[in-house]
């Protein structure tokens, strides 16, 4: 790591430092750190325990437990400036043992990790914001036997290294990254990097375990939910064809519960939502970073008034400071699982899909120039990509 020096125009390389130099400790450091920022490990996790040690007839107590994306779990393991010989057997270990937990219990790992900072946070509603899914019941969680691994060290061993890429080869999803402790005078700094797999590999694996995935699916055959969703995005598309709008002529029916289509700026989208209760449509502010995010949405609420004038109703401003994105929505009640409400309700859709393009497609040149103007390094990363 390097520290750029501008006055001089030169580059000072960075003292690297061992965790035991500093005086930092597993748990009480590089545990707390990960647990708080979980995307430092290259993704989004849940942290739904630390030190978890619900196992039967063990004292074994794994770092900590998470679920990722898909509802799996995932085992986090951290060493510090060593990773030692035995912490594949021991994430193994932890890893079968968790292997058997089921959807109410994992529920109830959660709310017990909840509880220890105050009453007040539900876990089955946590999750499914995680997981974006409307009802804890259609919520998947430990699914068969794809526990996730993760190793964090600042350095790994021979041994280790060996297993875990035998273990790559043999379908269990581990990782492993280095944590490495820079100083640069009082001030202390930390990278956390992939090294196993290489990112460039790990994409590969995921396509292929993807497919897998999918022909697994389909083998079972889809959930009536999933079927339900399906049937409805299908006759929506339908209707806005029928309808000569375009702006979800290349989007294809899903099984989720929303359907998203490009604005023409990366990151920023349109979203059209299928409900149990509600049909909702949604412009969507959702770069990369979240202060790029929150000044967009300043932008377009100062134009409050007259964005709504175009759109010739109230809608719904949902700024999120504590979410990375920032939606703008107009919502209707329906009995969404109801086929028989299905022709009403999508012509709602069809209607407010082009009222939200028609109003926003005059706003996104002005959201680009803003930030082009303030972010123009998270843009120049987006630039080209409609989300």
């Amino acid at each position: 790591m390097y520290r750029i020096n501008s006055t001089s125009n030169r580059i000072v390389k960075l003292k690297e430092v061992s965790f035991s130099d500093l005086g930092f400790t597993e748990r009480h450091h590089l545990q707390e750190w990960l647990a708080n920022q979980p995307d430092a490990l290259g993704e989004e996790l849940l942290i739904i325990q630390k030190e978890f040690d619900g196992f039967d007839d063990t004292r074994e107590r794994l770092d900590l437990l998470a679920i990722d994306k898909s509802g799996n779990l995932v085992i986090i393991e951290n060493k510090l400036d060593d990773s030692g010989r035995d912490v594949v057997w021991q994430a193994l270990k932890y890893a079968s043992y968790c292997s058997t937990l089921s959807k109410s219990q994992i529920a109830e790992i959660f709310q017990k990790h909840l509880d220890k900072s105050g009453p007040g946070r539900d876990a089955k509603a946590l999750i499914c914001e995680f997981l974006d899914q409307e009802e804890f019941a259609e919520v998947v969680l430990n699914p068969g036997n794809d526990q996730r691994l993760i190793m964090v060290a600042a350095q790994f061993r021979k041994e280790v290294t060996s297993t875990v890429l035998w273990l790559l080869k043999h379908r269990v999803f581990v990782k492993c990254f280095r944590a490495t402790p820079f100083k640069d005078g009082v001030d202390l700094f930390l990278t956390v990097e992939q090294v196993i797999p290489l990112p460039e590999a790990e994409e590969l694996m995921i396509g292929i375990s993807e497919k897998e995935t999918e022909e697994l699916s389909a083998e079972r055959g889809q959930a009536t939910r999933h079927q339900l969703r399906t049937d409805f995005w299908h006759a929506t598309l339908e209707a806005l064809t029928k309808a000569n709008i375009e702006l979800y002529s290349n989007v294809s029916p899903s099984r989720d519960h929303w359907l998203n289509a490009g604005s023409g700026m990366g990151g920023v989208h349109y979203s059209m939502i299928f409900n149990r209760d509600e049909a909702r449509v949604d412009f969507a502010l959702s770069t990369r970073s979240k202060e790029a995010n929150k000044a967009l949405f300043d932008y377009l609420y100062a134009r409050r008034e007259h964005i709504e004038a175009a759109f010739g109703s109230e809608l719904i401003w949902r700024r999120m400071d504590d979410k990375k994105v920032s939606l703008i929505e107009c919502a209707a009640s329906f009995e969404g699982h109801n086929r028989e409400t299905w022709p009403v309700m999508i012509d709602w859709l069809v209607a407010h899909v082009r009222k939200m393009e028609k109003t926003f497609e005059k706003e996104v040149p002005a959201l680009r120039t803003v930030a082009r103007t303030r972010f123009s390094k998270d843009v120049t990363a987006e630039e080209g990509v409609s989300t």
